[in-house]
């Protein structure tokens, strides 16, 4: 009796290994199923994948640096002296419309020295804390600004405030009063970096005055 008890246990036993092992396996199967991208070449049906991107990069060449300094400390310079720039072809915008309508000579004179305060207020100090390199940007953008060459400028207001600043300009950065504004051509790239600026904080372009 015992014998034949333990046989069945044993049978029970082994077909229950068997069957779940068969269920295992069969699970197994359906479910080892990978679903791939494929392509068709040369008739035949091949796996696609997408690699992920791959990124070389090389050294700058001594060239590439310099221009590249060359841009930075453009850039710098423009987003320095722009704000000044900007206050000045304010101010200057304001004097030039103003005195359309003065012809006497001594009532001019009255009036350009009474913005005398609000220039040396504005000019004075800053001016001097600025490079050369600066300063000749700064020049380049009070033409942008007011649509005149600083030389302009101190022939209209010759012995007044205006010319005196532009002359301090020009004593401590050594450079062209005429020096030009092209913004299409010599002057492209400090034109894109004033865009940038005004883009940056809200700046709108100024009304600039008649050309003197």
């Amino acid at each position: 009796m015992n014998i034949l008890f333990n046989n069945i246990l044993r049978f029970a036993i082994v077909s229950s290994f068997i069957f779940y092992s068969k269920h295992s396996i069969a699970q197994g199967y359906s479910n080892d199923t990978l679903k791939l991208r494929a392509i068709i070449y040369n008739g035949d049906t091949i796996p696609l994948s997408v690699l992920s991107n791959i990124y070389v990069y090389a050294l700058l060449t001594d060239a590439q640096k310099r221009q590249i300094e060359k841009y930075n400390r453009l850039r710098n310079a423009v987003y320095v002296t722009y704000p000044y720039a900007r206050k000045a072809g304010l101010i200057l915008n304001d004097i030039n419309h103003k005195l359309e309508n003065i012809s006497e000579r001594n009532i001019r004179k009255k009036y350009i020295n009474s913005r005398e305060k609000e220039l040396k207020k504005e000019f004075t100090t800053p001016l001097t804390n600025l490079s050369i390199y600066q300063g000749k940007i700064l020049m380049k953008l009070i033409n942008r600004e007011t649509g005149n060459n600083c030389y302009d400028i101190i022939k209209e207001y010759q012995g007044g405030l205006t010319a005196r600043v532009c002359q301090t300009v020009a004593f401590f950065f050594t450079t062209n009063l005429k020096q030009p504004y092209n913004p299409k051509e010599e002057d492209l790239v400090i034109e894109r970096i004033v865009q940038e600026v005004q883009r940056l904080y809200g700046y709108s372009e100024i009304a600039k005055s008649l050309a003197l």
